[in-house]
């Protein structure tokens, strides 16, 4: 092998290369690895596999000679989370890396449950699991987004149930893996994909339940954070009653299974129709009984005297004027002929106090030249003339 290094004029051979590259990944040594298991099939007593990172996008190739494997005390499978001893292992002829296992253990369980108390605090801060954000499920939903298994029984089951209830509902279904590496991306992408469709009304995330491990999909924080973010109300129904998936926490309405989603989700067709028979049977009877009651109130004022007979207020007031028209002429010539009494009166006491009455008795008066009256007879000295004036006429004279 040449330390020489490679130029355009002295390319190393291919053989060169990987025999460089096995150099520097022999020099790593073995080391522990935490992942999940995507991949696990044997092939003459050996395994192969791949394992799969738990937070990022990268995933790497395994082997377990059945030497090894003798030696393993549990049973592996897909989607297990486990901790490995691994040497990185470069196979020069086919120019590929492989990780050979030395060890192989499951995660405790206590890990997993502590990670996801940690996450499950932490989103809690965060404000994920408020009644305050929740999305009420609206009554009727014509259009359900469903994410789940594709031909899996609770498709079958969220479908068949909510048909059962309401003929009319519609689906729109995004298939997705519910447990391994693929779940997380997937179940995002269809909840995402869902959301964005205007004519969805609700979203149920569906899984017939599983064993903890195969449910910690629906406990992946960037899953989580897309539950949260949806505007759509969503509906865990994961089917799980024991160690939850956090799923259940962030979503508006945690359903116990699909069947129950599909029953939460969808009013039953029936109880609405027996509601709607209710609700009017109630109004027919409220409104017999207002017309019953209007019906005895216009009976009774029909039956009245104004009613029943419409001169009756005519005639009576007819009656009341033409009393009242007697009353007042009778009144009228009675306050006349007091008139005329008094008028008697007045002239018999004016024509007793009119000089007139007076000359009628035999008086005259005697008015001098100037027309004053002759009181004195120093007044008239003779030969004044004097105009004495009588009960019927004037006469003139001279005193003397």
């Amino acid at each position: 092998m040449t330390d020489a290094p490679a130029t355009l004029e002295t390319p190393w051979p291919v053989a060169l290369l990987s025999n460089k590259i096995r150099g520097y990944i022999e020099r790593l040594g073995t080391v522990w690895v935490e992942g999940e298991v995507t991949q696990w099939g044997g092939s003459g007593g050996n395994v192969y596999g791949k394992l799969k990172d738990l937070g990022e996008d990268a995933t790497v190739s395994f082997t377990i000679w059945s030497s090894v494997k003798s030696r393993l005390t549990a049973d592996f499978k897909q989607g297990d989370r486990v901790i490995a001893l691994v040497k990185p292992n470069w196979w020069v002829k086919g120019g590929t890396l492989t990780m050979q296992v030395f060890d192989l253990r499951h995660v405790g369980i206590g890990d997993l449950l502590e990670r996801l108390e940690r996450l499950r605090a932490q989103l809690a801060r965060e404000g994920l699991f408020d009644r305050s954000r929740k999305i009420a499920l609206p009554f009727l939903p014509a259009c359900i987004g469903l994410v789940t298994g594709k031909d899996s029984d609770a498709e079958k089951d969220v479908i068949r149930n909510a048909q059962l209830r309401w003929p009319a509902v519609e689906f729109r279904l995004a298939y997705a893996a519910v447990q391994g590496d693929r779940a997380v991306a997937e179940v995002t992408a269809g909840i995402q994909r869902l959301d964005a469709d205007p004519e969805v009304d609700v979203i149920i995330v569906a899984r017939g339940g599983g064993d903890f491990q195969n449910l910690l999909a629906f406990s992946d924080e960037s899953l989580l954070r897309a539950a949260a973010a949806c505007t759509t109300p969503l509906v865990s129904a994961i089917g799980h009653e024991n160690d939850r998936p956090l799923l259940d926490d962030v979503a508006d309405l945690r359903a116990s299974t699909p069947t129950d989603a599909a029953k939460r989700v969808v009013p039953d067709v029936t109880d609405e129709l027996n509601r709607v028979q209710q609700a009017r049977a109630r109004l027919s009877n409220r409104l017999t009984g207002v017309l019953s009651t209007e019906v005895d109130r216009l009976t009774q004022l029909r039956s009245r005297p104004v009613l029943s007979t419409p001169t009756w207020i005519i005639d009576s007031r007819s009656e009341d004027l033409t009393r009242y028209v007697a009353r007042g002429s009778e009144l009228v010539e009675r306050i006349v002929e007091r008139a005329g009494t008094v008028v008697d009166d007045l002239r018999s006491q004016l024509r007793a106090l009119s000089p007139q009455g007076t000359l009628d008795r035999g008086y005259a008066i005697v008015q001098l030249p100037g027309g004053a009256v002759l009181r004195t007879a120093p007044d008239a000295p003779a030969g004044t003339e004097l105009r004495i004036t009588v009960a019927a006429g004037v006469v003139p004279a001279v005193s003397k």
